[in-house]
């Protein structure tokens, strides 16, 4: 270990003879990506045995061979660390699962520039993070409304990013919601295939527009309340407002959605009376391939207790 940069030794294995070299050490190392690999041999920070750079990521490896890769330690996050709670479900040295509660801003935007899960992962995960992209930051890969609780996961390594960043691309991640919607529906389950993009009369909501981005999802109504009801939403993308606005599109808007919703007096009685003011909607499962294990992960969370106090109260 030298200042300011990390020594890795990285032996190519004998399944990997013949593989171009930078799949090659990103199979030997696995808390670097093959992008982040790549930007380092062109950089001139791979040498073989011999001391010679090695410069061309399409250079074939050759098994038990080892090579020598120098990475910079990773610059520190322009966010501040802030130790804020979290309810961590899963952890390893490659990507950290949460249960984020309603009212947490993701990342660090105008309006939100600190008090995020980002400052509370950056101060969780201090001295633990390897660098994405070769900053020390977690690696969002998907994000949850601010009023939205639930399961999420980041990633800890460049490695961990865009395996699971992959993965969210190809639509692979299992990710189901509870929400609490408006009205009894009268198709029990059903696909909504409507594709979105942000609003052409309103920049700040998000509308079913044709030639918008794809997006799917999967609904099945789990139980009858008060005109209202428990539904279950499987989603095969993941976009933007995707359940609000899907919900909505079926006249089933999501129970205090104050954007996509408009809540009926019945309904704006018990909101009061609870104390409950946000959208009634939890990301209740989640699960993947890790990215570097490649065993599968599962996760659930049951809604929280707001959400399931609206929950009681409705039921018939």
């Amino acid at each position: 270990m030298n200042s300011g940069v990390s020594i890795i030794e990285a032996r190519i294995s004998t399944e990997a003879d013949g593989w171009r070299i930078d799949r090659a050490l990103a199979e030997a190392v696995p808390t670097l990506s093959r992008e982040r690999l790549k930007a380092l041999l062109s950089s001139g920070a791979v040498s073989d045995p011999s001391g010679a750079l090695v410069r061309d990521p399409a250079r074939k490896a050759v098994g038990g061979t080892v090579f020598t890769v120098t990475v910079p330690d990773a610059t520190p996050s322009h966010n501040e660390a802030q130790p804020i709670a979290l309810n961590i479900v899963y952890e390893d040295e490659y990507l950290i699962v949460i249960d984020k509660q309603a009212g947490l801003v993701v990342h660090p935007a105008a309006g939100n520039p600190d008090g995020t899960l980002v400052n509370a992962l950056l101060h969780h995960c201090a001295g633990n993070l390897s660098g994405i992209g070769g900053v020390a930051r977690p690696g969002i890969v998907h994000r949850i409304d601010k009023d939205t609780s639930g399961l999420m996961v980041a990633a800890k390594t460049d490695r961990a990013h865009e395996g699971l960043a992959r993965q969210f691309h190809d639509h692979s991640i299992d990710r189901r919601y509870k929400a609490i919607v408006s009205g009894r529906p009268t198709r029990l389950e059903g696909t909504i295939d409507a594709p979105l993009a942000r609003s052409p009369s309103n920049r700040k909501k998000v509308a079913i527009v044709p030639g918008g981005k794809r997006a799917v999802t999967h609904y099945t109504t789990l139980k009858m309340l008060k005109d209202a009801a428990l539904v279950e939403c499987r989603l095969e993308t993941g976009r933007t407002h995707q359940v609000r606005v899907h919900m909505a599109s079926l006249g089933h808007p999501l129970i205090g959605d104050p954007v996509y919703g408009r809540t009926k007096q019945a309904h704006r009685a018990i909101l009061e009376t609870l104390n409950f003011h946000r959208q009634a909607l939890h990301a209740a499962r989640l699960g993947f391939i890790h990215p570097v294990k490649s065993n599968a992960l599962a996760f659930d969370s049951e809604m929280p207790a707001d959400m399931q106090e609206l929950y009681d109260t409705l039921c018939v």
